[in-house]
């Protein structure tokens, strides 16, 4: 059975961001990414306002319109992003929530990546995929950054208290979303790696969870 996981050297990676994005902090929220989540409510400048008056909360976004998000358990999450990154185009925003990743990605994606991980002869491997699209909501992490969520900490963001942060947030009012055939290249080369374990997870170095992790400038 062909896929287009089976001739990894020859995958061609949809166009990432024209360019470097600006740097900046992986886990914090920019204006134009809140600006950017917005966009997925019917009224984007009510949920501005909202976020503004309660920076530390999270909120609930429809998907289908801005952004569909694929959410994988947390460890095998972390193997996508390794690979992504590593050998990948990168990813677009990513979030983690309750102990699940949340990966955003181009609206249809959760129509079609069932399909292709049915077809996949390594789809059987892939843990527990959930697909969130059009009449699906999900939680997103405040807009805090990660330095500021101290786990427990006296006033620290009640996102953090629920599990949920930025891994890599949204920084542009447009950033590059990867779509189903990505997913499916990074679900696959996750679970190779699973099988072999030959690829240490890395997304968390020296066990600083708040540390800085991607940088979102190099992407391509």
């Amino acid at each position: 059975m062909s896929s287009l996981s089976l001739h990894t050297t020859a995958t061609p990676f949809p166009a990432g961001p024209a360019g470097p994005a600006p740097a900046h902090d992986a886990c914090a929220v920019t204006p134009e990414g809140a600006a950017w989540l917005a966009s997925a409510e019917a009224y984007p400048r009510s949920a501005l306002a909202l976020w503004r008056s309660e920076p530390t909360a999270p909120a609930v976004l429809p998907c289908g319109t801005a952004f569909d998000v694929v959410s994988v358990p947390a460890v095998f999450g972390r193997r996508m992003l390794d690979r992504l990154w590593a050998e990948g185009p990168g990813s677009g925003p990513v979030a983690a929530h309750r102990g699940r990743v949340l990966l955003f990605t181009t609206p249809g994606t959760a129509q079609r990546l069932p399909s292709l991980l049915e077809w996949e002869e390594w789809g059987r491997a892939v843990p527990s995929v959930l697909c969130h699209g059009t009449g699906d909501a999900v939680t997103v992490p405040p807009l805090a950054t990660c330095a500021d969520a101290g786990a427990g900490a006296p006033g620290a963001p009640r996102g953090d208290r629920l599990g949920s942060r930025w891994l890599v947030a949204p920084g542009t009012r447009h950033p590059w979303l990867p779509g189903p055939e990505v997913v499916l290249w990074a679900c696959v080369r996750a679970a190779r790696a699973a099988a072999s374990s030959a690829v240490p997870i890395s997304i968390f170095p020296g066990g600083d969870q708040d540390a800085k992790v991607y940088d979102v400038s190099r992407r391509r």
